[in-house]
């Protein structure tokens, strides 16, 4: 009877340990854009030691897709404790802003409501540095994101070298040059066939001559059956032509969380060997 009892107490014990296995803690903040005029939100995960060490920790700024908001990364994974337990395993804070619908994380030159660029980089960045206990330096700071996020997170760090120092895209629309009627990119940089330098100025896959070999820790994938896979592979070639060390892969998969949420755990890895290597 004792053995069946103590037996019972075991399992629970065990239950609830893996429940209580990662401690993260979630604020969603209320920013402001100065450039914007206007309040934004944005999810900052915070590791389980965050409050118990005194110590700076990194931060992984991580970006949604077009269609999607802050909360996404929270919300639609299919474990939806996925990025917090990441977050503890890798001792990292990540922070999830609202980047608009479509803003591709442009400053749009003909809509003032959509400066995106200015406000993740500058403003978000200089945010969470004031308020919370990040690592305020460019070796402290690494940004990725999905699908437009992807473009995001090498379109912003291509751009803005001195405030990260590593950066990632998962199935990331890396060119739009292909793509002149979808997403609402003509309403951030208006129309392909009117205004081409823009989209050329504008496009990840042209910002490589911003790069020098390894200032820049860059890790990218794409889902063999995604839309965005060729154009992934041209800036793959790209690096490689201009002898830019990167990570890349190729996995089976295409454009959905259920890839998403896999590739993240490998980015955030990524991240983390970077931010031990340059903080330690």
């Amino acid at each position: 009877m004792k053995k069946g009892i103590f037996k019972c107490l075991a399992i629970i014990i065990v239950l609830l340990s893996s429940q209580l296995s990662f401690a993260a803690t979630v604020d969603t903040v209320l920013t402001h854009s100065n450039v914007m005029n206007k309040d934004i939100k944005a999810v900052v995960v915070k590791p389980q030691n965050y409050e118990a060490l005194s110590k700076r920790f990194p931060v992984l700024y991580l970006l949604h897709g077009a269609g999607g908001k802050y909360s996404d990364w929270l919300l639609n994974t299919k474990d939806k404790e996925a990025v917090k337990k990441l977050a503890d395993n890798f001792g990292m804070m990540v922070v999830c802003p609202d980047g608009g619908v479509t803003s591709w994380y442009f400053d749009s030159p003909v809509d003032p409501s959509y400066q995106y660029e200015t406000y993740v980089s500058k403003e978000l960045v200089e945010f969470i540095d004031r308020k919370y206990r990040s690592i305020a330096d460019r070796n402290g700071r690494a940004i990725t994101g999905l699908s437009m996020g992807g473009h995001g997170g090498l379109y912003l760090a291509f751009r803005h070298q001195d405030v990260y120092g590593a950066c990632g895209s998962m199935s990331g629309g890396v060119d739009i040059r292909p793509f002149p009627e979808n997403w609402n990119i003509a309403k951030r940089l208006g129309p392909y066939n009117q205004f081409p330098d823009r989209w050329e100025a504008n496009t990840v896959i042209n910002l490589t001559h911003l790069l020098i070999p390894n200032k820049l820790a860059i890790i990218f994938d794409v889902g063999r059956n995604d839309f965005f896979y060729d154009v992934n592979v041209a800036l793959h070639d790209k690096l490689t032509a201009r002898n830019i060390p990167h990570d890349f892969t190729i996995r089976p998969g295409a454009h959905n969380f259920e890839y998403w949420e896999s590739a993240v755990a490998y980015q955030m890895m990524y991240f983390s060997k970077f931010f031990n290597k340059n903080n330690n």
